[in-house]
């Protein structure tokens, strides 16, 4: 600030003599907000995820549910998971392996359900979390619940969410999930269904 303006102010004295001059800054005018209610305009939020219109119900529940309870966002990764899915069960709950539509508690033999749980521990452990929160093992819901859930699927979350990996890399923990024994069509069925997903 120049000195013929401080000694407008009658701060010449000080600023000639070297001294800083500090002027304390003056607080803005208040306002008043005055807001008619009757008039607001509400501000819908939007959220979008990846859905596919031409799936049938279950394969549209799945997708809904992978992507409610995780952090998936890839289209790819979402389209190997189904495309695993599929090959598995072809996204029926109540199937026991060779193709016969019983309830849990009668397959006896072979994998059952939506990703074919085959291992006994992995077998006791659907019936035990659908009795822990009191769901059917033999439902839609219960088995996709512990399916997201399952320690084998959560070891391999971190490499389904958010990595921009390619369909055949994502088979990758596909693999180490399910442990499956034939690879099959699941692949085949990623990219079907890749073409599928629509964001909206």
């Amino acid at each position: 600030m120049k000195l013929m303006n401080l000694a407008a102010l009658g701060l010449g004295t000080l600023a000639a003599a070297g001294t800083a001059v500090h002027l304390a800054p003056t607080a803005p005018p208040a306002t008043d907000y005055i807001i008619d209610q009757e008039k607001v305009v509400p501000i819908e939020v939007v959220t979008k995820s990846w859905t596919c219109p031409d799936c049938n119900d279950n394969e549209k529940y799945v997708l809904q549910k992978l992507q409610e309870k995780t952090k998936i966002s890839d289209p790819k990764a979402l389209a190997a998971i189904m495309g695993n899915i599929k090959q598995e069960s072809n996204f029926h709950p109540n199937i026991c392996e060779g193709g016969a539509r019983i309830p849990y508690s009668d397959c006896r033999l072979g994998g059952y359900g939506l990703i074919q749980w085959t291992s006994v521990g992995r077998y006791r452990n659907l019936g035990k979390f659908a009795e822990r929160y009191n769901m059917d093992p033999s439902s839609l819901e219960g088995q996709t619940s512990y399916m997201i859930n399952e320690a084998q699927f959560q070891d391999m979350l971190p490499e389904f969410e958010g990595r921009g990996r390619t369909i055949s890399q994502y088979m990758v923990p596909c693999f180490y999930w399910l442990g499956w024994g034939i690879k099959g069509n699941r692949e085949v069925f990623a990219y079907q269904y890749l073409n599928k997903l629509v964001y909206a």
